[in-house]
C-alpha cells in the first residue's frame, strides 16, 4: 500500500526541526555529507536560524513524522542551474517509498514562482545509490569529477535536470 508523504517548506520558526533533521542525516550517513556531525551539534539557535537566510528547507513527512530533508538555494551555478539542491536525504527506514520523489514533485511545483528551473546538485562520485536515485528522477551527470575541498581524497559529481521537462512528463 503507497503511504502518503507530506512535504512542507520549513519556516524559521522551526529552525529545531530542522537541527533535528539534519542532525540525524549526519549521524545516520556521515559519509553522504560534506557536514560533520560535532561540528553542527554545537551550532547555537542563530546559527541556525542563520541558515534560512539563503537556503529553503523542505521536510518530508509520512505519519506526522519527519522522514527526509533537503535544502535549496536559488543561483546562478554551474551548467546552467538556476537553484543548488543539497542536502537530500531519507531516513533509512523510509527508503523507496517516494520520499526522495515527493521533495522533487514539491520542488517542480514550485519552480517556476521561485527560480527553480534548472537544479543542480552535488553527489559523492562513488554514492551509487544515489547516482541511481537522482537518475531515476531525470537527472543527468555532467562535467567531469571534481576534487572535495571539505574530504581530500573523495571525488564529487554535478547532476542537473530541468524542472518544466519533469513536470510535463
Amino acid at each position: 500500500m503507497p503511504v502518503e508523504v507530506i512535504v512542507t517548506q520549513l519556516p524559521i520558526e522551526q529552525w529545531q526541526r530542522l537541527r533535528d533533521l539534519r542532525l540525524r542525516s549526519l549521524k545516520e550517513n556521515p559519509e553522504a555529507f560534506g557536514g560533520v556531525f560535532e561540528i553542527e551539534e554545537v551550532k547555537t539557535e542563530t546559527e541556525w536560524r542563520s541558515k534560512f537566510e539563503k537556503l529553503v528547507y523542505l521536510a518530508a513527512s509520512i505519519d506526522g513524522n519527519d522522514v527526509g530533508l533537503m535544502s535549496i538555494e536559488v543561483l546562478h551555478g554551474d551548467h546552467g542551474a538556476t537553484c543548488w539542491v543539497g542536502g537530500c536525504w531519507t531516513d533509512s527506514r523510509f527508503r523507496s517509498q517516494g520520499v526522495l520523489r515527493a521533495l522533487f514533485g514539491f520542488v517542480d511545483l514550485h519552480a517556476n514562482d521561485k527560480g527553480w528551473q534548472r537544479q543542480g546538485l552535488g553527489v559523492w562520485a562513488d554514492n551509487f545509490t544515489a547516482i541511481a536515485a537522482y537518475e531515476a528522477l531525470g537527472f543527468a551527470a555532467t562535467g567531469e569529477q571534481k576534487a572535495s575541498d571539505r574530504q581530500p581524497g573523495r571525488f564529487y559529481i554535478h547532476m542537473v535536470r530541468d524542472a518544466t521537462a519533469q513536470i510535463n512528463r
